[in-house]
């Protein structure tokens, strides 16, 4: 005798429980396979993550980002294509040697104190222990990443990579080391990049000071924010149509405290309209007092060291430290009379990205890289439309950069990272450095006919913030182009910032964030992604606060309510064949289907979370449901097993644990096991 048939809407008579579904549900994609694309076939679609620190904690900005990418390889994989989603973290060479410096010192011991090797030895550990959490809160979000391709930017072959890079960039003449002005982080004891720089405003001072012109009672007036660099100037500079300042183009000034005699020289890049018109001149602790030192060659006198304390001026002021040394040179200029006044004036100031203390300028020691001609190969394909922004503004930004590009300072002076290979150099790459070969080094290169960087490079799509679209996406498409002679993706998406509902960065120390985390354990996954992706649409930042979760949540509940309707009318059935009924409730799916399909394709993640929403809470439940009430004809029934077929698949990139718990207790056998084949994951997207 036959066994009674389960009714599956029973199952659905209890509200959705999130908690009880996603994990198990994740757990069955893992073991499905679904995510591995060697477990696919057609064509090709990659996305290479990008990759969080391992010092990383899942934040609402990482939640953006990995919806998007989410979305996208759902849509597709569902499209028939061969997709990965490549993870994997990054070293993060000055944080995460900070979080280790960190735990080190709360058992008294120093970094020095155990040397280069077994700090090293610590770090690993480290890592070990903490370094893939964000990859586990990625899972709790949904993400179909394939985990079996997981990478790290110090893997063995990823190494290899970088240590392949730089020696092509030798072969090319495009490395060299030299003595420049760079960015210098005392507290953290390393060079950072121009990238590396966050500008706080700040309310400092502004001196304006006397400087008498040789062999008169005459002064020329400068003015500074930084007066203790005085020690090292090496000219006076205004601008040659400054009126004021013709007649005394020329002559010969004489630096107070240290009586330097220097030159007034004419420059265009002086700012007539800045202080009185007349700068100083510091070419070994300003950038652009370097450049317009190297325009005029002008002597580099340094006299602030890499602890942030004077040196080389014989004066009573070597040794003391910046802070400390200003304020004594400005009573000094006070004693001379020479100090004309002293007024508040508000400045950004560079802070160091990691510790965000005051970064200083000056003369260092480094190795660099040469931009300009990478730039331009970069600008031409950029110009010629194989590389596509979206939203479009972003192009501008990044080929503003190209057409300005400096030298990349690459070496820094931390022990974790990948070591410049040159023999007695104990730098260290910036880590900007071999992320930049991400897309490159994860699919097998250097080695060019490894299988996956055959199948999988170039890849389709990169998704990332844009505090970094300079400091990572230009270098690798500029490292796609030197090394592979191929873009690493042609589509650069470029998602907003989150901030709260008022306005403010999320910040969990200043008790202004979400933590996502609390959401999904709150609220559910499907219902924190929704309620993100709802609010994208191509702006700079979205304002985002709890209630857009709870309009999800109420979503997932929503969908659930009427997945039990419509079974108890189709005798728990659900079909994609096509009625042949032109039901108007079917010709607007129709038109629904077309432009999801065509909003993903174009990357315009809110307007297609709001046309599916639209559709289902108010064309669907709203109205045609509600006509269906009394209406069991077998019409109605094949409408309804179609729609619901079909919306359960459009919702699946954006809902997909829900969506899949649906699929799952639809097509479950009799004794309610999970069914390995037939999954959401891999069903047809919707035709139209």
């Amino acid at each position: 005798m036959d066994e009674k048939p389960v009714n599956i809407a029973e199952k659905l008579l209890k509200p959705y429980q999130p908690q009880e579904t996603e994990k198990r549900i994740y757990e069955l994609w893992e073991q499905s396979g679904f995510f591995n694309p060697d477990n696919l076939e057609g064509e090709p679609y990659t996305i290479c993550i990008a990759p969080p620190n391992v010092t990383g904690n899942l934040h609402m900005g990482h939640a953006l980002e990995n919806v998007i990418s989410d979305i996208l390889i759902r849509f597709e994989r569902m499209r028939g294509k061969k997709t990965l989603w490549l993870p994997g973290t990054d070293h993060a060479g000055i944080a995460t040697q900070n979080a280790v410096e960190k735990s080190l010192k709360k058992e008294g011991i120093s970094r020095h104190d155990l040397g280069r090797e077994k700090f090293l030895e610590k770090v690993w550990e480290w890592k070990e222990k903490y370094g893939n959490i964000i990859l586990d809160q990625l899972k709790q979000l949904g993400c179909s990443l394939d985990w079996s391709r997981t990478r790290f930017t110090m893997d063995e072959k990823y190494q290899e990579a970088v240590k392949r890079a730089f020696r092509i960039y030798q072969e090319q003449g495009l490395i060299y080391r030299g003595k420049r002005v760079i960015n210098w982080c005392i507290k953290d004891q390393t060079a950072l990049s121009d990238l590396e720089l966050e500008y706080e405003s700040e309310t400092g001072k502004l001196w304006q000071i006397k400087y008498q012109i040789k062999n008169t009672e005459n002064f020329i007036t400068v003015a500074t924010t930084r007066p203790e660099t005085l020690l090292g100037d090496t000219a006076v500079a205004v601008n040659p149509d400054d009126a004021r300042y013709k007649n005394l183009i020329g002559e010969t000034v004489i630096i107070p405290i240290v009586n330097r005699e220097v030159k007034i020289i004419a420059d265009p890049q002086i700012d007539q309209d800045f202080g009185t018109g007349a700068v100083k001149v510091t070419p070994a602790h300003d950038m652009f007092d370097s450049e317009l030192g190297e325009r005029h060659g002008l002597e580099k006198i340094q006299v602030i060291n890499e602890v942030g304390k004077i040196i080389n001026t014989q004066t009573e002021f070597d040794g003391l430290k910046i802070l400390e040394a200003r304020e004594k040179i400005v009573e000094k200029l006070r004693e001379l009379n020479l100090l004309i006044s002293e007024e508040a004036h508000t400045h950004n100031v560079a802070k160091c990205y990691r510790c965000h203390s005051t970064v200083e300028p000056l003369l260092s020691e480094q190795w660099f890289l040469k931009m300009k001609p990478l730039a331009e190969k970069l600008l031409e394909k950029i110009k010629n439309g194989e590389v596509q922004y979206h939203p479009e503004r972003w192009q501008k930004i990044a080929t503003d950069w190209l057409e300005n590009i400096r030298d990349w300072c690459i070496s820094r002076q931390i022990w974790w990272g990948h070591r410049i290979p040159i023999e007695n150099s104990d730098d260290t790459f910036d880590t900007w450095f071999s992320s930049a070969l991400w897309p490159l080094a994860t699919l097998g290169w250097p080695d060019e006919n490894a299988t996956d960087f055959r199948t999988f490079y170039p890849t389709q799509v990169i998704t990332s913030a844009r505090d970094i679209i300079h400091l990572w996406i230009s270098r690798m498409l500029i490292s796609g182009l030197t090394f592979a002679n191929q873009l690493p993706f042609k589509n650069i998406l470029i998602h907003a910032t989150v901030l709260n509902k008022t306005g403010q960065r999320m910040s969990k120390s200043l008790g202004t964030g979400l933590d996502p985390l609390e959401m999904i354990a709150k609220y559910g996954a499907d219902a924190t992604r929704f309620g993100l992706i709802y609010q994208e649409f191509g702006g700079q930042e979205i304002k985002f606060g709890e209630d857009n979760i709870l309009m999800g949540k109420k979503f997932a509940n929503k969908i659930w309510n009427i997945t039990r309707y419509i079974l108890t009318k189709t005798d728990n059935k659900i079909t994609d064949q096509k009625p042949e009924e032109n039901h108007e409730i079917l010709v607007k799916l129709e038109e629904v289907k077309k432009k999801i399909t065509n909003n993903l394709e174009n990357y315009q993640f809110g307007e297609a979370s709001h046309t599916i929403y639209d559709f289902v809470w108010h064309d669907l439940a709203d109205k045609y449901l509600e006509e269906t009430k009394n209406n069991t004809s077998p019409e109605t029934q094949k409408n309804l097993a179609y729609l619901l077929d079909q919306v359960l698949k459009l919702l699946h990139p954006f809902m997909p644990f829900i969506t899949e718990e649906i699929w799952q207790i639809i097509h479950i056998n009799s004794n309610l096991e999970q069914n390995q084949t037939n999954q959401l994951i891999i069903a047809s997207w919707p035709s139209h």
